[in-house]
């Protein structure tokens, strides 16, 4: 915050550098794995890089297994095409199922870690990666897996792009660095395919303050290393206390920065609101994400106060 409150004035002043070198700089140097500047396009958050990707490749037909992220079907049916959902099988990818549907199929989008149901082992994600043809393009959305943690050596697509030249591979500063408000993000894919959805993106699409907090962040990564360890911490912690307290709940295992609990009755946008209402809580209610019922609630991992002040309020409602 420092360093932005210095340049503000400066930055306010000039128009930003509209091909990111300084950011691409940083973050080539951060995913250390031979990069070059046009395999990286910038988005304003992940929701632009979603959208124009449709643009550039969705026509008439797109996979999306489920449940997910809403963002990828809105994006498909702006352009207007078919949506062929596929389920999720006990939480994990079925590549085969997705693989059957693939005829006539323009694209395929799979969030990795998946929001809200967590990771999938990087196996299934290339085991379906190489089983399907290479014509189809597949967006993979990483956008939390800099939350998972580094005991569990999280593996990323971004080292197979020039093997899978039909993936694009979707990160997030916005998440994983806190700055929402500025909407940052970043896809990594062959040059032409980067080519093709950086030709959506409007001129200045990053100002200059959202552009200096992306390299400041990329600069100090030992807040992101001490966010990973709280996570996983505080993650455990709240996954034992509530399995082995409460009846009314249960907390499914998790590698991010979310979890799911599961209800064992009630529904879950009852108790969303008594948690707001009682406690000033807020979690997210599951039951709109297609492949979801009412059982289900989301939420973050937060301090270690405030995770003992949900599993209060959550101990209040257990009967």
């Amino acid at each position: 915050m420092k360093i932005l409150r210095k340049n503000l004035p400066k930055i306010s002043s000039i128009y930003p550098d509209n091909e990111h070198k300084n950011l691409k700089k940083k973050i080539i140097n951060y995913l250390d794995s031979g990069l070059s500047y046009d395999s990286i396009n910038i988005g304003n958050g992940a929701t632009e890089i979603i959208y124009n990707f449709a643009r550039a490749f969705v026509r008439k037909q797109v996979i999306i297994p489920y449940p997910t992220f809403c963002e990828y079907e809105l994006a498909s049916r702006k352009i207007g095409a078919k949506i062929k959902h596929v389920p999720l099988k006990d939480w994990k990818l079925d590549v085969d199922s997705i693989s059957e549907k693939t005829r006539n199929s323009d694209a395929i989008f799979l969030c990795n870690p998946n929001n809200p149901t967590g990771l999938f082992s990087y196996e299934l994600v290339e085991k379906l990666v190489d089983k399907i043809d290479s014509s189809i393009k597949i967006l993979i959305d990483e956008s939390f897996i800099e939350f998972v943690d580094e005991t569990k050596h999280p593996r990323t697509f971004i080292e197979k792009i020039n093997e899978f030249r039909n993936v694009v591979v979707l990160r997030s500063l916005t998440k994983s660095f806190g700055l929402a408000g500025l909407r940052l993000c970043y896809s990594i894919s062959h040059p032409s395919m980067e080519k093709k959805i950086s030709h959506n993106n409007i001129t200045w699409n990053i100002n200059g303050l959202a552009q200096l907090a992306g390299i400041t962040a990329l600069d100090n990564l030992s807040h992101l290393r001490k966010a990973r360890k709280i996570i996983s911490g505080e993650r455990e912690l709240m996954y034992a206390r509530i399995n082995h307290n409460l009846s009314s709940f249960s907390a499914i295992k998790s590698d991010v920065n979310f979890y799911l609990i599961r209800l064992s009755h009630g529904h879950c946008r009852k108790i969303r609101d008594l948690l707001l209402k009682k406690n000033g809580i807020l979690v997210r209610e599951c039951s709109d994400f297609k492949g979801m019922n009412d059982k289900y609630i989301r939420v973050a991992v937060k301090t270690h106060d405030e995770n003992l002040a949900l599993f209060d309020a959550l101990e209040s409602l257990d009967n």
